[in-house]
């Protein structure tokens, strides 16, 4: 039996996760369910995304992810399943699926499965969870989909860049409040090279001048940027944390959609003087 792992903004305070588990249950009862996150803030495809396609690739193969995000079916957002890397994906095409991965998703396929009326305003329970575990048991996708061309599309994780400063935003605030921005390793390598610069996202007391491997590298208290296992720039306090001082996201004001920046340094001295 597959494994069937769960995103959702359904929290965990109600009964809705358990009603979905217990739907699962009821059709494969030997599935392993595994909850990725019910925090995800409510319709925040952005942050889903984020969180869902930093975990699946620690999946085996044939794992089944079901997304309930913004899940209910529309003339623009039909029930549909990605294949990619070897998993299964099933949700509403409300735009997620477009940040899910860099790129397009290997295959596409709408669901052709009968919404039943009872389960029209929660079709994770419903209809969304019967193809999940229909493919968690080795069913056919030709059994109860057909081919899509593509997804919905939704403004994703690529920064700005020029010649002077690459453009990011904060894109998730985690629950240490540590801060991940859009800017990638590549990015920085590419414009940064050996030159000096600095990461920028607010008051200029606030501004970085070195990157780190972890957080020990600084004292504690002090902050600290550094490239993430995603490979996405990270801006931290080392120990800091909600509740015990503050994270970076409290410490510095920062929210997910603020600006963060890497300027040259050389660039910045040049305008200054001109």
């Amino acid at each position: 039996m597959a494994i069937i792992t769960l995103t959702t903004d359904m929290g965990v305070k109600d009964h809705y996760v358990a009603v979905v588990k217990g739907s699962i249950l009821g059709q494969a009862p030997g599935a392993v369910i595994v909850d990725i996150s019910h925090q995800i803030t409510p319709f925040d495809n952005a942050q889903a995304a984020f969180v869902l396609r930093n975990a699946y690739p620690a999946f085996p193969a044939g794992t089944v992810h079901l997304i309930g995000i913004d899940p209910e079916a529309g003339p623009q957002t039909p029930h549909v399943v990605a294949a990619h890397d070897g998993h299964w994906f099933v949700g509403a095409d409300n735009g997620i699926f477009s940040l899910l991965f860099d790129g397009r998703p290997q295959a596409v396929f709408t669901l052709r499965m009968v919404t039943d009326a009872a389960d029209a305003t929660f079709p994770l329970r419903g209809v969304l969870a019967r193809a999940a575990c229909h493919l968690a048991q080795g069913g056919a996708i030709d059994a109860i989909a057909d081919p899509r061309g593509g997804v919905r599309q939704q403004l994703g994780f690529v920064p700005a860049l020029d010649q002077e400063s690459i453009r990011g935003v904060v894109i998730h605030v985690d629950a240490y409040g540590n801060v991940v921005t859009n800017i990638h390793r590549d990015h920085f390598a590419a414009m940064v090279q050996d030159r000096p610069f600095r990461i920028t996202f607010g008051r200029s007391q606030y501004d970085i001048t070195a990157l780190h491997r972890t957080y020990g590298e600084v004292p504690q208290g002090e902050r600290v940027a550094f490239f993430g296992a995603s490979g996405l720039l990270e801006i931290a306090v080392n120990k800091g944390v909600e509740g015990g001082g503050g994270g970076a996201a409290r410490l510095f004001g920062l929210h997910v959609q603020d600006p963060v920046r890497v300027e040259l340094k050389d660039v910045v001295r040049q305008r200054a003087a001109s």
